[in-house]
């Protein structure tokens, strides 16, 4: 029943939002050619904004199902008390864990829900990009190595990239109310988890980490085109 309704609701958001919102979606991989209850991991690159539930327009209904029963995703505690988004969060995820932004106990504590059938959903830059650029703190925007945690638990299945076109020009950081009838763009790709991780996998631990995080930032400067091609 939980699972029912849940979908419902995913079906709902994403029908609502195509009433207001074209979707230009850029597929890497062909959706033909995806299997979504393969996919184990989703990485949304290029966050911008609280609203980007948006994106549920986007996505199939296999997906929806998918998200609906086995998603898990770690959520920051400010998030998660914010009375529009956390009311949300609680309607459509069947699993979420509120996290600091530190590297404590509550992240392994999110690590140790992780299980074999979980789509594990993440925004690995762990903030929201304003619209200089930059973050709330006036930092470069750029992919955090929790990402990279999650990566190392997985075996097989499929890692689901999110290419966000970006929503300043629906509504940015501080915005109140958003604007209604724009384009969103965005990319989607799937790539193999055993392969990237061998691909990776070119030396030490350390490298490891390091060339996750580098080709993730290289896929997130994707991103600027798409965030200007959308804003225009």
């Amino acid at each position: 029943m939980k699972f029912a309704f849940r979908y419902g609701t995913l079906l709902f958001l994403k029908y609502l939002t195509k009433l207001f919102y074209k979707h230009q979606i850029d597929w890497r991989t062909p959706s033909d050619e995806i299997s979504w209850d393969d996919c184990r991991l989703l990485v949304f690159l290029n966050h911008t904004s609280l609203f980007e539930p948006v994106f549920f327009g986007a996505a199939p209904n296999a997906l929806l199902k998918h998200i609906a029963r086995n998603l898990i995703v770690p959520i920051a505690d400010k998030t998660h008390q914010r009375p529009v988004a956390g009311t949300l969060l609680k309607l459509t995820v069947p699993g979420f864990v509120p996290i600091t932004r530190k590297r404590d106990e509550s992240w392994q504590k999110f690590l140790d829900q992780i299980g074999d059938t979980h789509l594990t959903a993440i925004a690995p830059e762990g903030r929201m990009k304003r619209r200089n650029g930059l973050d709330k703190d006036g930092q470069p925007m750029d992919v955090k190595p929790g990402v990279v945690d999650i990566i190392k638990r997985l075996d097989q299945g499929k890692i689901l990239i999110i290419y966000s076109g970006g929503l300043h020009h629906i509504q940015a950081p501080g915005d109140k109310m958003p604007r209604l009838f724009k384009r969103l763009d965005v990319g989607i790709e799937a790539l193999d988890v055993e392969d990237y991780k061998a691909a990776m996998a070119t030396g030490s631990d350390n490298t490891f980490r390091a060339n996750i995080m580098d080709d993730l930032n290289r896929r997130l400067s994707t991103c600027e085109a798409s965030s200007k091609s959308s804003a225009a």
